[in-house]
């Protein structure tokens, strides 16, 4: 029996994830808000010298190799990745048929608010937001291209990281500069994880009830790193701006930076643009600051002063910035982990929560340790959550719809030559 599967692809520069879900529900017309865990998952990274191949069903590995790469062979890329991923497919869900492909797009600009059908006419107004995210748009397109180079009639779906923020009011979206920049260039507050977030807010009823329309903050901590403030789950506030470099100190990048800063390290200290770039993308943050690691695991291993001011400076970044979000939202009734270490730290949650302690905050010291779904006590005056983001997932359903709604679009088309 043949299976319909839709493939998830998330690509990075030197990595290709993916994942594998079942699209029956969708091909049969059944309408559902959450996906089953997918068939298996993995990645090809290191890309493109030391490529490796993980492959994992329900947190197993299945296969975990390395590619090759090594001299006289040709570098790994995204067309070798899909080839080997489509391989995977039809040996690990065999019958299957892939039917559509979601793709996570770090930029959508102001023109894409929400999951769409790729075509020529999409693909050419994603490459006009190379600009706007140099270090993240080239490899999702590249994505893009390579699979339609390789199943050119297979539907794309392009899912975006910065559509979840349009909902905020148009004065926040703005920078107090002069207007024609953001209406002649786009230089605006776009804002980013957005499917994260998403993940996020749809779990919202299940573990709040009638509270998830309330005034809730989101913390995506991870290297990289933001916080959301939404409301009635529309998001109202972000931290990051026109590029995923500002609001909260991250693992390599410093977050909010005074300008004049860059100012005079082009002035005095002969930074160009490359050297800037540099700095602020791969060379700052807790790097930075520790001058050990971007890893907060192992920053917290560390008896180094460095490693621990480097911690204390994220802790008091990221409460300063859940602060700002309440002035955003007029108050606050729940605040939600989510991300790398916002999922698997206690010690950090601990820590942001003690600085936030004067909102009435009190975590369940055991629930806290256990990463438990709520951390907050019952003496607690705001509810705190640990909820895992699920970006794939989200991005599986939206492809998913698409793919629904293409189907039956299809189906009316022929019933109507048939009457005709």
């Amino acid at each position: 029996m043949m299976r319909d599967v839709i493939l998830v692809l998330n690509s990075g520069s030197s990595s290709l994830k993916f994942s594998v879900y079942d699209g029956a529900q969708w091909v049969s017309g059944l309408d559902s808000e959450r996906l089953q865990e997918p068939f298996f998952r993995g990645r090809v990274e290191g890309m493109p010298a030391a490529p490796r191949w993980v492959c994992l069903r329900d947190g197993e590995v299945l296969e975990e190799k390395s590619l090759g790469g090594g001299q006289g062979e040709s570098a790994w890329d995204h067309p070798r990745s899909l080839d080997l991923i489509l391989d995977q497919i039809a040996l690990h869900c065999p019958g299957s048929k892939v039917r559509a492909v979601g793709h996570r797009i770090v930029h959508g600009g102001t023109r894409f608010v929400e999951p769409v059908a790729i075509d020529e006419t999409v693909l050419d107004a994603l490459r006009e937001l190379v600009p706007l995210a140099p270090r993240h748009q080239p490899h999702g397109l590249a994505a893009i291209e390579s699979m339609s180079r390789l199943q050119p009639d297979l539907l794309q779906v392009a899912c975006f990281d910065t559509a979840f923020h349009r909902t905020q009011a148009d004065w926040a979206q703005r920078f107090p500069l002069p207007r024609q920049l953001q209406e002649d260039h786009g230089v605006r507050r776009y804002g980013f994880h957005g499917l994260s977030y998403e993940s996020v807010v749809n779990r919202l009823p299940e573990k709040l009830g009638s509270a998830a329309d309330g005034r809730v903050v989101i913390g995506h901590l991870g290297s990289g790193a933001s916080l959301a403030a939404v409301s009635k789950r529309r998001c109202i506030a972000t931290s990051m701006g026109l590029t995923p470099l500002d609001g909260l100190m991250m693992g390599t990048r410093p977050g909010a930076l005074d300008p004049g800063v860059m100012l005079y390290l082009m002035r005095e200290q002969g930074y160009d643009e490359p050297k800037l770039s540099r700095l602020l993308h791969d060379e700052s943050g807790l790097l930075g600051v520790s001058g050990l690691s971007s890893d907060m695991r192992t920053l917290l291993a560390s008896s180094s002063p460095e490693a621990r001011e480097a911690i204390d400076l994220f802790v008091y970044r990221a409460a300063q910035e859940i602060a700002s979000m309440i002035v955003a939202l007029g108050g606050l009734d729940a605040l939600v982990f989510t991300g790398g270490v916002g999922e698997n730290s206690a010690f950090l949650r601990e820590a942001v929560c003690a600085r936030l302690s004067w909102l009435g905050i009190e975590l369940n010291e055991e629930g806290n340790r256990q990463n438990a779904p709520c951390v907050s006590s019952a003496r607690s005056a705001i509810s705190v959550w640990v909820t895992p983001t699920q970006e794939e997932e989200v991005i599986a359903a939206h492809t998913g719809a698409i793919l629904r709604d293409s189907l039956r679009a299809f189906a009316s088309r022929n019933e109507s030559l048939r009457d005709s």
